[in-house]
């Protein structure tokens, strides 16, 4: 972790991040008090330079909110974000020394969404899109530039020929053809950082892997850092592995488990990665599944209302008394660059004996069957 306020050798760093909504509970929002949604609860967060974090968890974990408040496009109710030393906010209030401005921070963070189309102006050309970025970022440029810069991206993700490709409009593109175009429009703003927010969750399996091989040779070319978010493990591993990068696991808003990918799966160190792991199919071919679901319970509480303690204790097979009152800080255990939000890593935590909690009602057979295998992933996936 860099020193508070972030360090110029990381592109963001996130110190502390909260990002509470309220929402009402009365009838059709009449009538009720406000309830507070912790989407993002205390998270950390650095991202190095000309690197890749990928982060991955269910439906409502708060990984989009995180991401978003990463690029500068959500303002956290607590805590801070810095770029390259600068606190984000404070230069879009201006309020104290300035020394990047918040128009500078906005073209350097970038975001490439799961829907492409929703994002790409109906009414206009392939070339049309592609030149505004360059127009900010090279105003210099003239016409015929511009052109032959952005055939030569096209051609570069594989779009040939470029000329007929600059020319058609969105509904002219395939998925896969919209998501290059996408990336394109982001790459040529020439940002240090991508938000990539299930970028490649809507294409075809058979070209997931051909979209992120081409995001990791780009990231390569310009020297950008990739924030990728997934509610697939196998994608999120895929990218990271890769990478050489880190791997991060959240759970009802909460940085539950970060690290090194090998370190990270390979020895997972909180009950929450391995419930991931096992609900994700054919992670490992090599590993047999476990033959019983690592998980107290299937539900996910109401991230309204979570539960005291460490969140994940009401699904957890390792739970113990502690554990339903003390919440958990990212520990490592000192033999790897991985941090875990358990108790279990540290070997003199008063919770080796701590009593173990009453599973009277909670027996996993009741709750979690065979038939279940997948759910976990299945239910991530917004």
């Amino acid at each position: 972790m860099s020193s508070e306020g972030g360090s110029d050798d990381h592109v963001v760093s996130l110190r502390d991040v909260e990002v509470h909504f309220e929402s009402d509970s009365g009838l059709f929002g009449f009538g009720g008090d406000a309830d507070v949604v912790k989407a993002v609860d205390g998270v950390s967060l650095d991202v190095p330079e000309n690197d890749i974090v990928a982060l991955v968890g269910e439906s409502g974990c708060g990984k989009t909110t995180l991401g978003k408040t990463a690029i500068g496009v959500q303002r956290p109710t607590g805590g801070s974000v810095h770029y390259e030393g600068q606190d984000v906010w404070k230069a879009k209030d201006r309020e104290g020394d300035v020394s990047i401005p918040h128009e500078e921070i906005r073209q350097s963070l970038q975001i490439i969404h799961q829907d492409p189309g929703a994002s790409l102006n109906p009414n206009k050309t392939v070339q049309h899109t592609l030149s505004a970025p360059l127009r900010i970022r090279k105003p210099g440029m003239d016409t015929f530039e511009r052109r032959d810069r952005i055939h030569e991206m096209l051609s570069r993700v594989g779009m040939e020929p470029p000329d007929d490709y600059a020319k058609r409009f969105p509904h002219q593109l395939s998925g896969g053809e919209k998501q290059r175009v996408a990336l394109i429009r982001a790459l040529l703003m020439n940002p240090d950082l991508i938000l990539a927010d299930e970028a490649v969750s809507a294409l075809d399996v058979s070209l997931r892997i051909d979209m992120m091989d081409l995001m990791l040779e780009l990231q390569d070319e310009f020297g950008t850092s990739f924030l990728f978010i997934s509610h697939n493990l196998s994608n999120a591993s895929y990218i990271a592995g890769k990478a050489d990068g880190r791997i991060g696991i959240m759970y009802l808003g909460e940085l539950v488990e970060i690290g090194p990918i090998d370190e990270v799966l390979g020895n997972p160190q909180h009950p929450y990665t391995r419930a991931l792991m096992w609900a994700t199919p054919n992670l490992d071919p090599d590993i047999e599944d476990p033959p019983d679901s690592p998980l107290r319970r299937i539900d996910v509480p109401d991230p309204r209302n979570p539960p005291s303690g460490c969140r994940f204790h009401t699904r957890c097979p390792e739970a113990r008394e502690v554990c339903t009152t003390e919440s958990p800080d990212l520990y490592a255990d000192g033999a790897s660059d991985a941090e875990a939000a358990c108790f279990r890593v540290l070997d003199d935590h008063e919770y080796w004996d701590s009593p173990e909690l009453d599973e009277e009602g909670d027996d996993r057979t009741d709750l979690v069957d065979e038939s279940d295998h997948g759910g976990l992933a299945d239910g991530a996936a917004e």
